[in-house]
């Protein structure tokens, strides 16, 4: 097969089928014994088969592409969804093309036709935040459209990941280690997910603690720190951050006072940012919102609607994990 692109013809030759045969097993579908379907696949892998995506796309009325429109333009979250939409749609033979549009409407509006010119089968919506939506308008369009991490419409289908659960686990897991002044430093306080996470860090420690909002920056950790630190009464044992560059701050803040992490204060942040986490000094534990998931769930959704399936609309809350570090002490919980 060397020098020439393998045919149906030479897979159904290889496989000792008919070309309808192994057409039906690469697609899953028709009757066929589980065997005879495996044994096309492989053969397909072996001599290099590859469908050709315009004769599957004209027999099914499909494009197999799926865009995914952000305006994320640093990809700290829509780069992890787009791994899960990927991964769950590859053996789907499905395509994922990526349009950043920042927060402009005209850029977004200009990409969003281009998506409909090139026959997308879906678009997945993606964002910086939870609680506000991109500048183009979505609704009534020819193809699904659904939303993960920004905001969707009332009838749409949108996966977020649950900021309530994964601040409580993180104030929890605080109160395990046996830190019982637990203070927490966030962003600030108009976002829907700090509101979510302060909710459930009161939920926890009641009202007597206090919680420091301000921006999303290492300058906020270390202006946070000396605040706490510069006022009278006793200091805190743990201080749960929203999110891991407010807690890089905090623990480079703690460490030029001469306050030990985790030996005197445990810090957990929030997000799990690989590159800021483990670059923490001692590595950050912290509360990971799984948005690889998300997107994979994003993605087999809106296959799922292109392919004509019903799916219910409303808002998804995946669980959030807690990824233990030596900023706080401490065994990974099971």
């Amino acid at each position: 097969m060397r020098g020439s692109r393998a045919t149906i013809h030479d897979l159904a030759a290889a496989a000792g089928v008919s070309i309808s045969t192994a057409s039906k097993a690469l697609n899953n579908t028709g009757r066929m014994s589980e065997e005879t379907r495996e044994r096309v696949k492989r053969f397909a892998a072996e001599i290099g088969f590859r469908p050709n995506a315009m004769a599957r796309g004209l027999l099914s009325n499909r494009s197999f592409t799926i865009g995914l429109l952000t305006n994320d333009t640093y990809g700290r979250f829509t780069l992890p969804v787009m791994a899960g939409i990927s991964e769950a749609l590859v053996d789907h033979g499905v395509s994922v093309f990526l349009c950043a549009i920042e927060d402009d409407p005209a850029l977004g509006k200009v990409h969003v036709d281009a998506m409909l010119d090139k026959h997308v089968d879906g678009i997945i919506a993606s964002g910086k935040r939870v609680d506000r939506r991109l500048p183009v308008d979505l609704s009534n369009l020819p193809v699904p459209v659904v939303y993960a991490f920004t905001e969707g419409t009332p009838d749409s289908v949108t996966f977020c990941a649950n900021d309530f659960q994964g601040a409580a686990r993180a104030v929890d897991w605080l109160i395990g280690l046996g830190r019982r002044r637990i203070v927490h430093i966030t962003g600030p306080e108009t976002f829907f997910s700090v509101r979510k996470r302060a909710e459930a860090y009161r939920s926890i420690v009641g009202d007597d603690l206090p919680a420091f909002y301000g921006t999303w920056s290492e300058i906020w950790g270390h202006e946070a720190v000396a605040r706490i630190w510069n006022a009278p009464g006793p200091k805190p044992d743990g201080i749960f951050c929203g999110s891991d560059q407010i807690a890089r701050g905090v623990v480079d803040a703690l460490r030029e006072r001469g306050v030990r992490v985790p030996a005197d204060v445990s810090v957990v942040g929030f997000d799990n940012w690989e590159i800021v986490a483990a670059e923490t000094r001692p590595p950050l534990t912290t509360v990971d919102m799984n948005l690889k998931t998300l997107g994979r769930e994003a993605g087999l959704t809106v296959l799922a609607l292109a392919e004509g399936r019903t799916v219910e609309p409303g808002i998804r809350t995946l669980p959030c994990d807690l990824i233990v570090r030596q900023s706080c002490g401490g065994e990974q919980p099971r």
